[in-house]
């Protein structure tokens, strides 16, 4: 998170980086000998902006029309976890669906950017699994209450297992992405879907919200979606990026 708050993350400083261990010889001593605990590749980002019914698809699924202008609403950094960490659901909670999707992170301050420009403000693109509290969801639907308490509770963003950098991906590339639970694959889909692409979630975002070094932008999720349960195993997966795989715990 620092790197990226103080502009260090970058593609030509990792490189002299890399350049500097080889030439000395240093990369055969990063050798980790043992398994290790991975930390979530961001931690307490500004904001964590998502999209609801970026995929035609899932719109369908979920008995609505597919939005004119994007659908964004916020989930709490508090919930961040990494990979191989527990999903803890509480037991009176009812139906909670886990969502693949593909999250871009923002490497610099970011307002009024047009779409032409906003890959020069991208940090890299990581994995998210928007945990969904569906029951508790379609109650607030019902209220006309925001989404924000049903996608935010604690351990309810996974995101993992890296970032990888713009120079390998670009903002528009179709990237395939899954979803499995037990090995069961429940979304499929492709990044060619979205409807709204990444540079015009950066221009419509950035045009109302400064977004921040490190911010989160999550594109939204395929159809497909299921219920998990306590000793269930989830893999979320985009192409070029890797498998996020996260467990589910009742609390306490």
């Amino acid at each position: 998170m620092e790197l990226i708050q103080n502009n260090l993350f970058d593609v030509e400083i990792f490189a002299e980086v890399l350049l500097f261990l080889e030439r000395h010889s240093f990369l055969d001593r990063y050798i980790v000998p043992c398994k290790v605990k991975v930390n979530p590749p961001i931690n307490n980002p500004s904001k964590i902006i998502a999209l609801g019914l970026n995929y035609a698809d899932h719109a369908e699924e979920s008995g609505r029309e597919a939005p004119k202008e994007p659908v964004i609403f916020c989930k709490a950094p508090s919930s961040i976890i990494g990979p191989e960490e527990n999903v803890v659901i509480k037991p009176d909670i009812g139906r909670v669906d886990p969502e693949v999707e593909f999250a871009v992170i923002i490497g610099r301050k970011a307002k009024n950017v047009s779409k032409d420009d906003a890959s020069h403000y991208i940090a890299g693109y990581t994995v998210l699994n928007d945990i969904s509290a569906r029951a508790m969801q379609s109650a607030d639907f019902e209220l006309r209450n925001p989404w924000f308490r049903s996608k935010s509770m604690d351990t309810f963003c996974p995101i993992g297992p890296c970032i990888v950098l713009p120079d390998e991906i670009s903002p528009t590339e179709e990237l395939n992405l899954e979803m499995k639970v037990n090995g069961e694959v429940r979304q499929k889909s492709n990044t060619k879907h979205l409807i709204f692409k990444v540079p015009d979630l950066i221009e419509y975002i950035s045009g109302m919200i400064t977004l921040e070094a490190g911010d989160i932008i999550s594109t939204g999720t395929p159809s497909g979606i299921a219920p998990i349960k306590p000793g269930d195993i989830m893999e979320a997966s985009v192409e070029k990026i890797g498998t996020l795989r996260n467990y589910v715990r009742y609390e306490g």
